[in-house]
């Protein structure tokens, strides 16, 4: 792995205003690890954005959220599939206008066709991983560089996979993908090193996802934990202490 690997302070545990007055965007935001971090943002202080490209799920969220007696969040339906730079501008200028703010990104969409064959990979998925997993984070952090360069402390957390996994045979178009981002985190953080913004990597521990389920078949998924550790080690990244991880994975498997 090209970047260096860092852990969770021991026994952390994100505070009610760890992310007081922050603005958090989360996408995927419907999906296991994706909701878990919009509510813990939201715990911790935030107001959150969530997108996703299927309304009635956010708002199945939005519900969840409210009957949790969490802060109200915000929705906003975004196909990272199909979206335009010009998606992700209108995107941005949306929070200025309507929240004023963006201090922090969490990038948990992701594309898996499931484990397939080089030879019997379909192009389309193949495509549709890459852009979705790399291409799109992209576009979407590059739109809303500036608002988060205009915040005192702007994170972005790209969320990886085990390399070491990933690396083997049949992982295909998804494995391409994390490694890409992998570089990409590396590139943003030289960057912006010097600046406001902070670029990060999350390397979560197994949990309990539907991507998981995918991708180990043979697997009784309820054994492994739900995302809630994950979510709070992004809380930790997003808030003011992630900056003594600024650049680094933030490796969340067992030791």
């Amino acid at each position: 792995m090209a970047l260096p690997l860092t852990r969770l302070p021991q026994d952390w545990l994100p505070a009610a205003d760890t992310l007081k007055d922050r603005v958090v965007l989360v996408t995927g935001a419907y999906g296991g690890l994706g909701g878990a971090v919009a509510r813990a943002a939201a715990r911790a202080g935030a107001t959150v954005v969530v997108t996703g490209r299927r309304k009635r799920q956010l708002e199945q969220l939005y519900d969840a959220m409210l009957a949790e007696q969490l802060p109200e969040p915000v929705i906003h339906p975004l196909d990272m599939e199909v979206a335009t730079p010009r998606d992700y501008e209108a995107l941005a200028d949306g929070l200025r206008r309507d929240l004023g703010r963006l201090d922090g990104i969490v990038h948990c969409a992701a594309s898996f066709a499931g484990l397939t064959p080089l030879a019997m990979h379909k192009p389309d998925d193949w495509l549709r991983a890459l852009h979705v997993n790399v291409s799109a984070p992209f576009a979407l952090t590059q739109a809303c560089l500036p608002l988060l360069g205009e915040a005192p402390d702007g994170a972005v957390v790209f969320v990886l996979d085990n390399p070491e996994l990933l690396q083997r045979a049949h992982w295909g178009g998804y494995g391409v993908s994390k490694a890409a981002l992998e570089r990409l985190v590396e590139i943003l953080h030289q960057e912006t090193e010097r600046g406001s913004v902070r670029a990060h990597a999350l390397l979560p521990a197994p949990m309990r996802t539907t991507l998981r389920r995918q991708a180990y078949f043979g697997e009784d998924s309820l054994l492994q934990p739900l995302p809630d550790a994950s979510a709070a080690a992004a809380i930790y990244l997003l808030g003011a202490e992630g900056a003594a991880a600024r650049g680094a994975a933030l490796d969340l498997r067992p030791a």
